[in-house]
């Protein structure tokens, strides 16, 4: 009798695209929704074998977290002008969505990428990932202070913070 192995020729299944399972992350009714599909897009989270649908909500609501404790003080003030929404509050429009939304995502979608960046090692520890990794070493410093500047820009703050000694 002779050993017969069956080989697949089709591939591993594939992944379901990021819109087909991802359903906006609710920011808490005052800011606005995040769009997983939007993030991924914008801030290039492409390889969905690695940030998987779920690993993309979960960093994205890390950075609704890290923006919001950020921005609580500006959002109270807005609020107690009478803003029911960050769309409300005055601003420019862009491409048809106020400035201050667009400065929000921003800022939500590259926190979220910093902390994947992060936790990549953990996916990937081959030579090729760690390679990988080095090139990407100042990236997650680079990505929160990109985040930072969003969130100076949105409320209006100079970016720079400059001391006398």
């Amino acid at each position: 009798m002779s050993a017969r192995f069956v080989t697949r020729t089709d591939g591993p299944p594939e992944l379901p695209s990021a819109e087909d399972v991802a359903e906006p992350v609710i920011a808490g009714g005052w800011w606005p929704d995040i769009d997983p599909a939007q993030a991924r897009e914008a801030h290039r989270f492409r390889d969905q074998k690695t940030v998987t649908p779920a690993r993309l909500r979960a960093a994205l609501i890390h950075g609704i977290l890290t923006a919001g404790a950020d921005l609580e003080p500006w959002r109270a003030e807005q609020a107690a002008a009478g803003h029911a929404r960050l769309g409300d509050v005055p601003a420019p429009a862009i491409d048809g969505t106020s400035r201050l939304v667009l400065l929000y995502r921003d800022a939500v979608a590259l926190y979220a990428k910093a902390r994947i960046i992060e936790r990549y090692r953990d996916f990937d520890t081959t030579g090729a990932g760690d390679r990988a990794i080095d090139a990407l070493e100042g990236a997650p410093e680079t990505l929160r202070r990109d985040a930072l500047h969003a969130i100076r820009d949105l409320k209006g703050r100079t970016r720079t913070l400059v001391e006398l000694i």
